[in-house]
């Protein structure tokens, strides 16, 4: 017994055996199999977005070339105002009516105004809101809406007055009307989504005085400052 335990004290001539590796170089450079199915749905992610991307883009020309849009035309045709002065106690009393034209150019696009809004502005402050009628606006055609804007504000500023009385002398006041939108467009049976676009018009309107004014107005085309869906 003795003899055979001594045998295994002697020298190994086997196969090297490997050291013993660290536990923190188990992990391949690649993360594991955790990194590697990272790495696998972000790349589907990734290529997801650009097909969707480019698929959005080419439905887009492709509707552009059929539909081929024009934009809504806006312009100030005529306007009356037969008051517009301060009382004492700073307040602006008017009376302003205004032809709005609003021309619809494309062959295939319908519009409908579901809300329009509009507001008039005196050197930056406003002093009136009026809701109009809610329309819808065939192919190639024109509608003409009619703001009234009347009754009296409370107008301060460090600038108003002298401005006020400048154009007073001269008899044409500079006022600013936006109009505030929601639209949808209608393409055949297919209606889209909600629209913001707001308008605007920088009047110079002379004041009429028993229907005789200084000067005359002159038609006005008013610029889209923004269209953004809802």
């Amino acid at each position: 017994m003795s003899e055979k335990q001594a045998g295994l004290n002697g020298s190994y001539y086997g196969p090297s055996i490997p050291p013993k590796r660290d536990s923190y170089q188990s992990v391949g450079r690649g993360g594991g199999p955790l990194g590697c199915c990272c790495s696998c749905i972000f790349g589907l992610v990734f290529k997801l977005i650009f097909t969707a991307i480019v698929f959005m883009g080419l439905a887009f020309f492709v509707f552009w070339l059929i539909v081929k849009p024009n934009r809504v035309k806006f312009h100030v045709t005529d306007a009356t105002l037969t008051q517009f002065n301060f009382s004492s106690d700073s307040n602006l009393h008017y009376n302003l009516a205004l032809n709005l034209t609003i021309r619809n150019p494309n062959k295939k696009l319908g519009i409908y105004y579901d809300r329009i809004e509009a507001r008039a502005n005196y050197e930056g402050q406003r002093f009136s809101t009026i809701t109009l009628t809610p329309f819808y606006q065939g192919h190639k055609t024109t509608n003409v809406l009619n703001p009234l804007f009347t009754g009296q504000q409370l107008l301060v500023g460090s600038n108003l007055q002298s401005e006020y009385q400048k154009q007073t002398s001269a008899g044409v006041y500079e006022i600013e009307m936006k109009l505030y939108l929601r639209i949808r467009f209608k393409f055949g049976r297919i209606k889209t989504g909600k629209f913001k676009p707001r308008v605007e018009c920088d009047l110079k309107v002379p004041l009429s005085t028993n229907g005789n004014s200084a000067t005359t107005f002159e038609t006005k085309r008013c610029k889209i400052d923004y269209f953004k869906a809802i």
